[in-house]
């Protein structure tokens, strides 16, 4: 596996080199480093621009569909070849006249962000209906227009962000699309002003206190990630420096500097991560601070998070899902609730109100733990909830003989495996709301539900993360008589 960069990359320190432009070489036998004259015809599920030369397929990242270009070939794939844009000659009539962000070029993080926002829920809302209607069983199933937030910017209350380059010039910021060189970011226009706040103290700290940097390829160094959340309701951070190793003083001074400067700054955790790879968290938190968690609110809902919490990172997006879930939930009265994949209890306690018990099935303990404690928070002693995989789960319940009239299906994005699906139908509930981050696996997955007697009859799109190909969707499934 290709580790990350350790130089900064001069895109992200500076202005986007000059090419000379003359005239594009003839296409014929696309060759790296090319440079062609290209109109985006569409995009594709990725928000990435997509045109064709040919029998070849060009990818050219943070280009729309309209969009008349000059882009330089930088690889060739087997079935496609990837592009960036040196000049943009004929803009897309799709393009907002707004420029949200200088960096877009070099980040590309949301390849959405020249395109006018209400052809972005357009283009999401086709998207949604293209990969539902794909399937015969889902013909009729109505997909309505994408709820949109309140803020289409500065709406990202949790970052998790690389930390690369050496302690006299560090660089915080997200990974390059499809390689491992680390764009340094700024005031990134997504981020809450206070993520973006902590980055550049944090940035100023390392220089300060001569923080090493983690040097994956040499293994030496500290530092290897920075970890930002906002509570909305109380603007309270908390910040997690994750550090290959446990090493006090230099993440103790680092902490006490970042609160000088930031007070909203309530919670300083060290995660310490050993291991190889990409996976940002390590198994052992160290607080530098009295205060663990900070607590935010989502509807009606008090919630405690914890560093390694799951909660939406879209504050207003979230309030939408979790009200979009309750209204379809409808009338509960007695009845009972089964909440899988339920996370820190987001949902489970929206719902709480409405059912007689509720039982949320989590793999993580960690988010367990954090749902009891929401729990106790609510008031809510309606509450069940387990630390299991989800399909062990299905099968105590239904040797247990729980019944429900309601389950709640909100997987991570690779959807729910078969057997799971089985499980849950084998418990008859009357309704199934399924929440899903990817429209391809949703797709999927209520076809397969068809043949286990739930019909789909609405999905809402949800606009959780504006500016970036991402859609949520929320789907009311029943069973048939």
């Amino acid at each position: 596996m290709k580790k990350p960069q350790t130089t900064k990359p001069l895109a992200a320190k500076a202005k986007p080199p000059r090419h000379p432009v003359g005239k594009p070489e003839t296409v014929g036998q696309i060759r790296k480093g090319q440079t062609l004259e290209v109109t985006v015809d569409t995009l594709d599920r990725e928000g990435i621009g997509l045109a064709t030369t040919g029998m070849r397929k060009l990818l050219i990242p943070g280009a729309l569909p309209g969009d008349r270009c000059l882009a330089k070939v930088d690889h060739i794939g087997k079935t496609a070849d990837h592009l960036r844009v040196l000049k943009l000659l004929e803009p897309s009539a799709l393009r907002s006249k707004s420029r949200a962000c200088k960096d877009a070029v070099a980040c590309l993080g949301c390849p959405l962000i020249g395109m006018r926002y209400e052809e972005q829920l357009r283009w999401k809302h086709d998207l949604v209906r293209s990969e539902i209607g794909a399937y015969a069983s889902l013909a009729a199933v109505v997909v309505h227009p994408p709820l949109a937030p309140e803020r289409r910017l500065q709406y990202r209350t949790t970052a998790k962000l690389a930390v690369a380059g050496g302690h006299s010039d560090p660089f915080i910021g997200i990974y390059r699309r499809a390689s491992h060189d680390v764009v340094d970011l700024g005031d990134c226009p997504l981020h809450h002003p206070l993520i973006n706040r902590v980055i550049a103290i944090v940035r100023e700290g390392i220089r300060k206190s001569r923080v090493p940097i983690f040097h994956p390829e040499r293994e030496t160094g500290l530092l290897r990630y920075l970890v930002v959340r906002v509570s909305e309701s109380t603007q309270q951070v908390m910040v997690t420096f994750v550090t290959a190793r446990r090493s006090f003083n230099e993440i103790h001074h680092l902490g006490k500097y970042l609160q000088e400067k930031l007070p909203q700054v309530t919670v300083v955790c060290q995660n310490v991560n050993s291991s190889e790879g990409n996976v940002i968290f390590g198994p052992h938190d160290h607080f530098l601070t009295k205060q663990q968690t900070v607590q935010e609110q989502i509807g009606g809902v008090e919630m405690l998070i914890s560093p390694r919490s799951f909660l939406q990172a879209q504050h207003d997006g979230a309030r939408l899902l979790y009200a979009q879930v309750r209204e379809w939930a409808g009338e509960l009265k007695n009845g009972a609730v089964l909440d899988l994949y339920c996370g820190i209890g987001g949902i489970a306690l929206t719902l709480a109100p409405l059912a007689a018990r509720v039982v949320g099935v989590e793999v993580s303990k960690e988010a367990v733990a954090d749902a009891g404690r929401n729990a106790r928070l609510n008031r809510a002693g309606n509450c069940r909830f387990e630390a299991a995989d989800a399909l062990e789960a299905l099968e105590e319940l239904a040797d247990d003989g729980e019944r429900f009239d309601l389950v709640v299906l909100n997987p991570p994005r690779k959807g729910c495996d078969r057997e799971v699906l089985e499980r849950v139908a084998a418990l008859t509930p009357a309704r199934i709301i399924y929440v899903s981050c990817s429209p391809q696996t949703l797709a999927r997955d209520l076809d397969i539900l068809s043949r286990m007697g739930y019909v789909c009859r609405q999905v809402q799109p949800v606009d959780m993360f504006p500016q970036t190909p991402h859609v949520e969707n929320v789907a009311l499934l029943e069973r048939q008589q």
